[in-house]
């Protein structure tokens, strides 16, 4: 497939358009290098992971890739003589990338990577790579740089969670974690999940596995899996099918697509699923950028169903295994009568050739990169006004200016989380001088040296020196999984400390305690650091002032504190009823809804399950009619005070014994821009269909 203008359907698609610039991609791969000319104009920025490091991009590393990309070219010239030995091509690349330094090769294939697929979906037209939505805005959020990490579920989340803030239409997800069970870690799959419910579509390669195999995330529910074809229309043998891909996934060219690679502005052609997914990412964003040409909002559900649906099945006479076509192949011109009810006219590639302005691959001013603070978050494209050959001035762009009419938003620092208290000790010698130091303990008339990991022992030990704590890696866990170090700054450290060792306390008190502590908040700021634990696992840190919003409490006592402050509206609700909805409430927020307490729409959803008095106020009105909970919603409130982020928490109840009967909405604002979020006005209802 020499350009992808020869694909059925996108030169057509592109007479109506070429991508909307309010339709936004992340792309969650390595990182792109963003210096070559084909994203020069292009609406592209890089976010820097903070859950990642990068290494020293000095003359070594341009060294190797210098060597690298002069051997690429070689293979290239290579590939194009029909007796080409593929095996023994693949000797050779080993043998050759062997000597490298493995960061350093690591990073050059993940860059190489990113910069392939990129260029595939935002190349600007004219330059020696034409994308398929020139137009859009995107985002490339590397998962990692040169690390072993890249398929890490941490990562990948941690990556989600950045693409969901920046509030993305379509998320390409280039990892692919092979899978056996197609179950996915349980935040990650949350996370995902969340992406879908927020009207974002997730694209992801199905993987070259070589069989019935199966990746994830492509393997989750919904997300659009992507298989790779020959330029001929057979399936590769490589590319992976079988189980749910059958029913959500749709082929595309993957056989010599044309790309850009890092260090240079010549393209080089590339084949696989990788390559095969960003046309499905590229299609879908012309998509959307035409249902907002409609006047219509983007929907990725629907964008989704249209190409599922438009996919053409493979023809047992043609292809020798048809089940490995998934679907069928990618339908440009179906999934756009679909969406649109429209036909697509037919045009000659020639007329898209003859509108294009040619831009010149020899004067590619170079990217600048901006540390992630508060105010400057991403990469931008340039800082100095060009111009080429044509006259056609390029303005400059900054974090500060907006991109054809987007605005970057900053990225929010805020964290409320909830979960438990733990710790970690890091290293052996850290864990070794607890040892050390703490008391031997009689057990039954026999003295036993101390035990750090014993929690109860540590909280004595830190009961009787308080200071201690500093020397501990404080961590908020969730189903004993890390997600968060804490780091205690300020003048009210000493405050801090003692609440975390009351709250581990609670933790290891009897459920039947009075003082047993089942859930904590924490509110805090994400940093740009990490930690690694003892485990060896990467968690990122947050900063915590003060104890102003950290709570510890066990389900039942919250459900009693909230139904005491609403007596008087219990007259006529079942107060067992209520018990039972409310802590269904909590525990479903805790367990169904789990999240990172990052985005505003999580931190609202915490507070609501943090602050359950406004819940506990529609539970009261709603059990007393005889009606349960369905479902729990957190939409971004259309009324809000001046420089505040408010969100509507909206819980819906039915009538398990009357279907016929009209659920009931009750509906109460949260602000979150402050570190503690706050509820606005009073709670409201009404009644909606079934």
């Amino acid at each position: 497939m020499p350009d992808l203008i020869t694909i059925p359907g996108i030169p057509e698609l592109w007479t109506h358009t070429k991508g909307d610039s309010r339709i936004k991609i992340a792309i969650l791969d390595g990182a792109a290098d963003l210096e070559r000319a084909c994203f020069k104009g292009a609406n592209i920025t890089q976010f820097k992971p903070y859950w990642a490091e990068d290494i020293e991009l000095n003359d070594e590393y341009y060294y190797y890739l210098k060597l690298a990309t002069d051997f690429n070219q070689q293979q290239k010239a290579k590939k194009e003589d029909p007796d080409h030995d593929k095996e023994e091509a693949k000797k050779e690349r080993e043998a050759f990338f062997k000597d490298f330094p493995k960061p350093i090769q690591m990073r050059i294939d993940l860059s190489s990577h990113a910069t392939h697929i990129a260029s595939t979906i935002l190349g600007q037209h004219g330059s020696p790579v034409d994308g398929i939505a020139p137009n859009c805005t995107a985002i490339n959020i590397p998962i990692s740089f040169a690390g072993d990490d890249f398929i890490s579920f941490v990562n990948l989340t941690h990556a989600i969670n950045e693409a969901l803030k920046a509030e993305v239409n379509i998320i390409h997800i280039a990892a692919c974690h092979p899978t056996q069970s197609g179950m996915a870690q349980e935040i990650f799959a949350r996370a995902v999940k969340q992406c879908q419910d927020s009207n974002i579509l997730i694209v992801a390669p199905g993987g070259n596995d070589k069989g019935e195999c199966w990746c994830i995330p492509s393997i989750l529910p919904d997300v659009l899996t992507v298989g790779a074809m020959r330029d001929d229309g057979q399936p590769f043998k490589f590319s992976n099918y079988g189980g749910d891909y059958q029913e959500k996934g749709v082929m595309a060219n993957g056989e010599n697509i044309l790309g850009a690679e890092p260090g240079t502005d010549i393209p080089i052609k590339q084949q696989g699923t990788s390559c095969a997914a960003p046309i499905v990412t590229g299609i879908s964003a012309l998509l959307m950028s035409m249902q907002l040409q409609r006047g219509e909002k983007p929907n990725a559900e629907a964008v989704r169903q249209a190409i599922l649906k438009s996919a053409i099945p493979c023809d047992p006479k043609e292809v020798e295994e048809p089940e490995r076509c998934l679907l069928g192949k990618l339908n440009i011109p179906g999934a756009y009568n679909l969406l649109t009810g429209e036909l697509l006219t037919t045009v000659e590639t020639s007329e898209i050739r003859q509108s294009e302005i040619t831009i010149p691959v020899n004067n590619v001013t170079p990217i600048k990169r901006i540390e992630n603070t508060m105010n400057s978050p991403l990469l931008t494209l340039s800082d100095v006004v060009t111009s080429n050959s044509s006259g056609v001035a390029v303005a400059n762009i900054t974090t500060s200016q907006p991109i054809n009419g987007i605005t970057a938003s900053a990225a929010s620092k805020l964290v409320y989380v909830l979960g438990t208290i733990g710790y970690d000790f890091g290293s052996e010698a850290r864990r070794d001088s607890f040892k050390q130091l703490m008391p031997a303990v009689e057990i039954d008339g026999i003295t036993i040296p101390a035990n750090p990991y014993d929690a109860s022992q540590i909280v004595n030990y830190l009961a009787e020196n308080l200071s201690e704590s500093k020397s501990l890696i404080w961590t908020i866990n969730q189903e004993f999984n890390p997600i968060y170090a804490l780091e205690i700054k300020g003048g009210f450290a000493a405050d801090v400390y003692e609440m975390l060792n009351l709250i581990l306390a609670g933790q290891i008190e009897p459920e039947s305690s009075d003082d047993y502590v089942e859930r904590v908040s924490i509110p805090g700021q994400i940093t740009d650091k990490t930690v690694t634990l003892f485990s060896g696992q990467e968690v990122p840190v947050i900063t915590i002032n003060n104890i102003r919003g950290m709570y510890g409490w066990k389900v039942n006592g919250l459900v009693d504190a909230a139904l005491q402050t609403l007596s008087e509206e219990l007259a006529d609700a079942n107060e067992i009823e209520m018990r039972k909805s409310l802590s269904s409430f909590l525990k479903r927020v805790y367990f169904d809804l789990q999240n990172l307490g990052k985005t505003s729409k999580d931190r609202a959803l915490n507070f609501a399950a943090t602050n359950a008095f406004q819940a506990a106020s529609s539970f009261a009105q709603a059990v007393s009619t005889g009606m349960e909970l369905d479902t729990i919603e957190i939409e971004k409130s259309p009324f809000c005070r001046v420089n505040s982020d408010c969100w509507d928490v909206k819980l819906k109840f039915f009538d398990p014994e009357r279907g016929l009967r009209a659920k009931k909405v009750y509906l109460f604002t949260i602000d979150v821009s402050y570190m503690i979020p706050v509820t606005l006005g009073q709670v409201r209802s009404w009644s909606v269909p079934k």
